[in-house]
């Protein structure tokens, strides 16, 4: 599929078939499924944009698509939809059925090195260096309190429309400040399909209409979960790399965030489904999803750096890391 886009020749995706890998954590499908998403994004230097709505490229994306849409529905089982006033207890219930598993934040806090927070933010920024921008694209596809919910949200993670104050932006000053590469992209070599899979998920969710209300779910429990895990995160670069501003990227979603999971509780999933009480099922599936697909992460970072290595493909400068010193 890279040369294809590479080249502009068509015929590898007219008669390609899908890796039979995992769809929910492959490398293959994940990083084939993360190339199609990126022509909605910023796009690729040497690829035609024209690629986006390539019908043959189209075709292998739903293909992708569907098997890991299908994995993620055969994981929840079917939902038991509320009413839109039982929704934000029904997200908070998930919640806390979700919370025991490993915590990347608590372990980095407590007792992690310096390699392993550099290993985090490399993951993370496959997202955060586009944080927001999938969301986004649900704003048309809502109305009402939903809508209105979505664009007070939105507004603050694009910084309020300043300059350089982007979470992106910030996420891109903590990156340099642990010498690392803040280009978009950079590190997409190195990290596993498991990490690829959670900016998948909301790439798919914010692309298609028909799930907008999946789409509401995972922005409601993404700002629902942020608050804990930023703190730490924040005392952790303070404790690590002893770096204020490298810890501002999550002291900034500490103070937004505690407004906004309020908001995206009661305002945008409640409201969403007080509008469309057909879909209130999508909002706890894409929620569902969100958690489970953080969980897989979760655990593959604790477990690898409980056992002495590293969490990537490959070291940070793009060369096999020894266990040692991944825990230096």
């Amino acid at each position: 599929m890279i040369t294809a886009l590479r080249t502009n020749a068509h015929w590898p995706l007219l008669s390609a078939s899908v890796q039979s890998d995992d769809p929910l954590t492959g490398e293959d499908s994940h990083l084939a499924l993360h190339c199609c998403y990126g022509l909605f994004h910023d796009g690729y230097e040497g690829v035609d944009d024209r690629w986006e709505w390539e019908p043959a490229l189209l075709r292998l994306r739903r293909r992708l698509e569907a098997g890991f849409l299908g994995a993620l529905r055969a994981e929840q089982g079917p939902p038991d939809p509320p009413s839109a006033a039982d929704m934000p207890a029904a997200l908070r219930r998930l919640i806390a059925e979700g919370a025991g598993g490993p915590s990347p934040s608590r372990h980095l806090e407590e007792g992690g090195s310096l390699a392993q927070l550099r290993e985090l933010l490399v993951h993370r920024s496959i997202y955060q260096r586009k944080e927001a921008d999938a969301h986004t694209f649900a704003i048309p596809r809502l109305r009402g309190a939903a809508k209105s919910a979505m664009v007070v949200i939105q507004s603050d993670e694009y910084g309020a429309g300043l300059p350089g104050r982007t979470h992106a932006e910030l996420f891109a000053v903590t990156m340099s400040r642990l010498d690392l590469d803040p280009t978009p992209g950079a590190y997409i070599d190195v990290v596993p399909g498991v990490t690829l899979a959670t900016d998948n998920l909301v790439s798919m969710f914010g692309l298609h209409r028909s799930l907008r209300g999946a789409l509401v779910g995972h922005l409601a429990v993404f700002e629902m979960t942020s608050v804990v895990p930023m703190g730490r995160y924040a005392a952790a670069v303070r404790r690590l790399a002893g770096d204020d501003l490298a810890a501002e990227f999550y002291d900034v979603h500490v103070a937004a965030d505690t407004e906004h999971a309020v908001i995206a509780a009661r305002d945008l999933a409640a409201g969403f489904v007080g509008d469309e009480p057909a879909l209130a099922g999508d909002v706890l599936f894409g929620a569902d999803a969100l958690m489970r697909v953080e969980a897989r992460l979760a655990r593959h970072l604790v477990s690898s750096w409980d056992e002495g290595r590293t969490s990537l493909l490959a070291g940070v400068a793009g060369q096999p890391r020894s266990a040692d010193s991944a825990t230096a």
